[in-house]
């Protein structure tokens, strides 16, 4: 769960919050129920109040709960908002939500429960013809030059001497947010999915991309991100020229850097399936000069956690 801290950076994200209390307040009308699902401290569900809702629903499952009914006390609210702490799937609203609003991914939309906590609140909280902020995300992907990134993960495991490959092989089979800059594209980004809210019934994925390289340089990984369309004309986007926002870019490091010539062509298999709680990450990329196969990576965040033989008995089970 999140800290009451990064709540706060959340709130202070402008781009993040501009868009969705554009997208809020474009969707209340004075007969609308709002549902505020994942509500953290509240703030969405004051703020439906405010635009004049007739009733709202909060859930949460984390202790942050307290904040937002304190909150909803002081700003005059308590009458309007019904707290559930839980999760969503276990809850039952009195009556169906004309909007439900929520933010629950991480750096990608691929994040713990997110998808199916949206497909189930869809399938069973929403109204008809009721309103979900966000409608849709636009994924895209790029290689990127990247090395003082790269060097932040493997930079460690090269000092004193010692043989720490095994180490080096875990860290890169693992992915982190990041922070880009569009300079570092080493070619042009590719939308390799989207996600229509109102439509999504699979919280895995599987795609496909391909780049020409524009540029010569070394590829040290990929960066994914997304364009979130919340509302007709509200959106943000975490675009590494995009102004900076709390979610960053998802950054999948190469098992080693690669040099690439303009023009070369780079493929990549992407996968995530969700695991219980988590994802399973797998990116096998291929490098070619013209059909010379340069390089071959395979790699998944299964690789990137170093299990106890119990451990993988319980992940297999």
């Amino acid at each position: 769960m999140y800290s009451l801290h990064f709540y706060g950076q959340m709130l202070a994200d402008a781009p993040r919050m501009d868009a969705y209390v554009a997208a809020l307040r474009h969707a209340v009308k004075p007969d609308s129920v709002v549902l505020d699902l994942g509500c953290g401290p509240g703030v969405f569900a004051l703020l439906a109040c405010k635009f004049g809702a007739r009733r709202v629903y909060a859930i949460e499952p984390d202790n942050v709960i307290g904040v937002a009914r304190e909150a909803a006390t002081a700003n005059g609210c308590a009458d309007r908002i019904e707290f559930f702490q839980g999760l969503s799937t276990e809850i039952t609203l009195p009556e169906p939500a004309t909007i439900i609003i929520s933010d629950l991914r991480g750096v990608l939309p691929w994040f713990e429960q997110h998808l199916p906590s949206i497909i189930d609140a869809r399938e069973r909280l929403l109204a008809p013809g009721g309103v979900l902020i966000p409608r849709r995300d636009v994924l895209w992907a790029a290689v990127v030059e990247a090395p003082e990134q790269h060097e932040d993960l493997v930079g460690p495991w090269k000092r004193f001497d010692l043989d720490l490959t095994a180490a080096e092989r875990l860290i890169t089979n693992t992915w982190r947010k990041s922070y880009l800059k569009p300079e570092q594209l080493l070619a042009d980004p590719v939308c390799w999915t989207s996600i229509d809210y109102y439509k999504i019934d699979n919280a895995d994925i599987r795609a496909e991309i391909s780049w020409q390289a524009a540029r010569n340089g070394t590829a040290h990984a990929l960066a994914v991100w997304f364009d979130s369309e919340l509302a007709d004309g509200v959106s943000l986007s975490n675009h590494p020229a995009a102004p900076k926002m709390i979610y960053g870019v998802g950054l999948f490091p190469f098992s080693q850097p690669v040099a690439i010539a303009a023009g070369e062509r780079i493929e990549l298999r992407l996968a995530a399936d969700l695991v219980r709680d988590g994802y399973v990450w797998r990116w096998d990329t291929e490098v070619f000069a013209g059909t010379r196969l340069k390089a071959s990576f395979k790699q998944s965040t299964f690789y990137g956690v170093p299990l106890s033989q119990a451990q993988l008995r319980r992940s297999a089970g």
